[in-house]
């Protein structure tokens, strides 16, 4: 008896343990009926009947990520390029993702590898370069579409790494050291340009302003001769005027008048000036003293 309950017991274990399933979080069971599609069996407890379904594959609904191997490409202009890509994919519908196709993760596989080829070998080599943004989309949408009939999303493709022959590496690092040398080298002599300019400015700067000051100071000295001029003038004309006043007091004839115009004209005569003019009545006066001069000789003859 003991032991017909022991068997009973492991047989109905074994009963229970193909009835119920416990499907887990982002995944779902695709459940088959005498070996036909019966159903989709989402996450929590799920019960099948013994002997009649089976869990035909467990499907994984979150975002998977694919390595494409490295692939040889030949470019437009005959360069074999290495490309190294990753496809991200989510599965949409299950069922087709498993009766559609016999290995999705082998169909995105060699879908991805012809339509690079296909894509990149349209292109030149400089090109493959600076259109990874439009290679990748590119390749995004092709794949979308040829994969929407496997219950397949594709939601990004990235190209890791491009990776040219040997020596067309050592020719591209050659010609961007020659790019480099050459933009400093522009650069140097954009900089001793801009310094030479600079040093012109300095010395157009500073010859205005030492023109400036030789014309401040000249205007200043020229000033102040004139006002030491006019100073000596002034004090002469003050003299002048004294002697002017104090001969018209003393009432003097025409005679004395003439004598004293003459000793001022001496005076005047002693001066740093080349040249002096002397007034048409000091010509009359000088006319005169000779006149006198004959009188006074005259009254001495007789």
């Amino acid at each position: 008896m003991g032991m017909f309950l022991l068997v009973l017991f492991i047989i109905i274990c074994i009963i229970a343990y193909n009835t119920i399933k416990v499907v887990r979080q982002s995944e779902v069971y695709i459940i088959e009926r005498l070996g036909r599609f019966h159903k989709v069996a989402d996450a929590g407890l799920t019960i099948i009947v013994p002997f009649l379904d089976k869990v035909r594959s467990v499907v994984s609904l979150k975002q998977q990520t694919m390595d494409i191997p490295p692939q040889g490409v030949i470019t437009s202009d005959n360069v074999t390029i290495t490309i190294d890509t990753v496809v991200f994919y989510k599965i949409t519908d299950p069922a087709k993702a498993v009766y559609e196709i016999q290995s999705l993760k082998k169909g995105i596989e060699y879908l991805a590898i012809t339509t690079i080829r296909d894509i990149v070998g349209k292109m030149e080599l400089d090109q493959t370069f600076s259109s990874r943004d439009q290679i990748n989309d590119r390749l995004r949408v092709i794949l979308d579409e040829a994969t929407d009939a496997w219950g397949c999303k594709i939601d990004r493709v990235e190209i890791k790494d491009i990776t040219p022959p040997a020596d067309i590496r050592d020719a591209m690092e050659k010609q961007m050291n020659a790019e480099r040398n050459k933009r400093a080298l522009i650069l140097e002599a954009e900089g001793e340009r801009q310094s030479a300019i600079t040093l012109a400015e300095g010395r157009k700067q500073a010859a205005i302003l030492d023109a400036e000051a030789d014309r401040e100071s000249k205007i200043r000295r020229a000033t102040g001769e004139a006002e030491a001029i006019k100073k000596v003038a002034d004090a002469k004309a003050q003299e002048i005027q004294l002697v002017y006043d104090a001969i018209k007091k003393a009432n003097p004839d025409e005679k004395l008048v003439q004598i004293k115009s003459l000793e001022a004209l001496k005076e005047v005569a002693k001066g740093d000036a080349n040249k002096i003019f002397i007034p048409f009545e000091a010509t009359q006066a000088l006319g005169s003293i000779g006149a006198v001069s004959d009188v006074i000789k005259k009254r001495k003859d007789n």
